[in-house]
C-alpha cells in the first residue's frame, strides 16, 4: 500500500480510518473550515489516494465543530492578484477526484456548507446531514459564480427550475428543506453523523457487490462534467473582468468586519 500523500495543510485536514472507511475532517474551525488553496489541493489528493487501489471501502468528508465549510477562503483569494479561474480550478479538481474513485464518497454535513463547499458536496455520491446543517449558494448576491459543475449537479438533483431559483435567490436551505429537494439523503442525530455515513458505505460495498461498476454508470459522464465546468469558467471570467467579483468579495469581507 502506498504512503498517504504529502499534505500542504496537514493541520487543516484530519484523516482517520473507521472500519475500513477513510474519514476526512476539514479542521479549521476558527474560520468555519473555509477552504484554503492548500486544503483544496490536499482534499483532491486524499480522495484519489483513498478512492483507488482498494485502500478504503469509501470516503467520508465532514467538518469540525459547527461548520462543514464556509467555502472558499475569501480572505486568501482577495489579494491584489485575484485569479478566480485558478481558485475555481482547485474546486473543480476535488469534483474530478470524487467522480473517478472506485468507492462511494459521502458528505457528512455537520453544519453550514456555503458556496463552493455546498457545490462540492453535490458532486459526491450521497449527502447525510444533521438537523443543524444548511446549504447556501450566496454567489449571485456577491457577484461570484458557481463551481464544481454545480450547473450540472444542482439541476440533476433538484430539477432545472428549482435550481435556477436557488442560485438566483442566493438561497440558504435548512437540512429538511434540502432533503425535500433531493439534495440531502438523510438527516440523523449529530453523534450518529459519521457512523451513519460509514454504515451507508458498508451497505453499498458488501463483498461481491458491483459497486464500482454502478458508480461509473450512475455518475454523470466526464464529458458532461467538463462541459459544465467550461461554462462555469466562462462565467467566472466574465464577472472577474467586469470587476463585479472583486467588488462583491470586498463587500462580503467588509460585512464580516475584516
Amino acid at each position: 500500500m502506498s504512503a498517504v500523500p504529502h499534505l500542504l495543510s496537514p493541520a487543516d485536514l484530519i484523516v482517520t480510518v473507521d472500519d475500513g472507511v477513510a474519514v476526512i475532517a476539514l479542521s479549521r474551525p476558527a474560520r468555519l473550515n473555509a477552504l484554503t488553496r492548500g486544503m483544496r489541493r490536499d482534499l483532491a489528493a486524499l480522495l484519489r489516494h483513498y478512492g483507488e487501489g482498494g485502500r478504503a471501502r469509501g470516503v467520508v468528508v465532514t467538518g469540525r465543530e459547527r461548520a462543514f465549510s464556509a467555502g472558499m477562503d475569501l480572505r486568501e483569494a482577495a489579494g491584489p492578484e485575484l485569479d478566480l479561474l485558478a481558485e475555481m480550478e482547485l474546486f473543480n479538481d476535488i469534483t474530478r477526484a470524487a467522480l473517478t474513485t472506485d468507492v462511494p464518497v459521502v458528505a457528512a454535513l455537520n453544519g453550514l456548507a456555503v458556496g463552493g463547499a455546498g457545490e462540492m458536496a453535490l458532486s459526491f455520491d450521497a449527502r447525510i446531514a444533521t438537523a443543524r446543517a444548511s446549504i447556501s449558494w450566496p454567489e449571485t448576491g456577491a457577484g461570484l459564480t458557481v463551481s464544481n459543475a454545480a450547473s450540472l449537479f444542482l439541476p440533476r438533483l433538484a430539477g432545472a427550475s428549482r435550481a435556477l431559483h436557488l442560485i438566483m435567490n442566493s438561497a440558504r436551505l435548512s437540512a429538511s428543506e434540502a432533503r425535500d429537494l433531493g439534495l440531502v439523503d438523510d438527516i440523523v442525530e449529530p453523534e450518529d453523523l459519521v457512523p451513519a455515513a460509514v454504515r451507508l458505505i458498508h451497505r453499498w460495498t458488501r463483498p461481491g457487490s458491483s459497486t464500482a461498476a454502478h458508480l461509473r454508470l450512475m455518475r454523470p459522464s466526464p464529458r458532461a462534467v467538463e462541459a459544465a465546468m467550461a461554462r462555469e469558467a466562462a462565467a467566472v471570467r466574465q464577472v472577474q473582468e467586469s470587476g463585479i467579483a472583486r467588488a462583491g468579495i470586498a463587500a462580503v469581507l467588509a460585512g464580516r468586519g475584516r
